[in-house]
């Protein structure tokens, strides 16, 4: 039986709605969070897949306010360096952000680099939805291995399913305005499709979010992924959730899905690989 979510609580039964700053998270090293989720009897731990355009950046947010898990989003960890001296940046982190520079993704090591620097993050008592990691094989291999030596099993793997033409309707849509930054989409409503409604800036189009390019980053997505669900299948661990509809429709969806998955423990799903 699904969760009842007609009165769309925003706080999972047995959570304590916290909302974290994620500082050891954001920040690594010595960095403590402001405070912590009191422990939870069956915290979600999940990895969340989708390709751009799926609104997983979003389901994360609902799923941290319906659950407390903390969103652990590794693009969160590079935004946040950005804005840090390089004296306080780790090499891993220098290293991230050289490739991300060149516009390029960063390798196993790099990234596993700067995920161990934050292991503790995967004991949270509140749980965690991972975003953003693992992207390979070998990035799931060590993060097995990290929640098997804690005795931290998986809840599953949140595999958000949507139609390429459906994402290139979301992702040709959007708006950028050049003097603040803001995203719009041209189904939203404002006076004028040329200019920004928030401050009157001129909008353009991304040139990775015309439909052309759209496709290749999908094909590069679909044969970079598969490979990564491949090895989740393997253990029973994916949840594929079909991505259309509002957010919430989409989160409500999520959550009675979750609602039925069987408690896990760790070390019972050795498969051949």
């Amino acid at each position: 039986m699904g969760i009842d979510l007609s009165k769309k609580s925003t706080v999972m039964p047995g959570s304590n709605g916290h909302v974290g700053d994620r500082a050891a998270w954001l920040q690594g090293g010595t960095s403590e969070c402001a405070t912590l989720p009191s422990p939870l009897k069956d915290p979600l731990r999940l990895v969340l897949l989708g390709a751009p355009g799926v609104g997983k950046g979003t389901q994360a947010e609902l799923l941290h306010k319906w659950s407390g898990a903390c969103h652990l989003s590794t693009g969160d960890i590079f935004r946040d360096a950005k804005t840090l001296p390089p004296s306080e940046r780790s090499p891993a982190i220098e290293s991230a952000l050289g490739f991300m520079e060149r516009g390029e993704l960063a390798p196993d090591e790099t990234v596993l680099a700067l995920v161990s620097e934050r292991l503790r993050c995967l004991r949270c008592p509140g749980g965690f939805l991972l975003d953003g990691f693992p992207r390979t094989v070998t990035q799931a291999e060590a993060l097995e291995q990290w929640l098997e030596a804690q005795n931290l099993p998986l809840t599953g793997v949140i595999d958000y399913e949507l139609s390429i033409d459906k994402i290139i309707e979301r992702l040709a849509g959007r708006r950028v305005c050049a003097n603040c930054k803001k995203v719009f989409h041209v189904t939203d409503q404002w006076a004028s499709p040329e200019k920004c409604p928030a401050c009157g800036g001129q909008l353009y189009q991304r040139e990775d979010d015309h439909p052309q390019a759209i496709r290749v980053r999908m094909e590069a997505y679909h044969q970079s992924t598969e490979p990564l669900i491949k090895f989740y299948r393997q253990r029973n661990l994916v949840l594929t959730i079909p991505a259309e509809g509002t957010p919430e429709e989409i989160f409500h969806r999520t959550a009675d899905t979750l609602a039925l998955r069987p408690t896990r423990e760790c070390k019972q799903h050795k498969s051949a690989t």
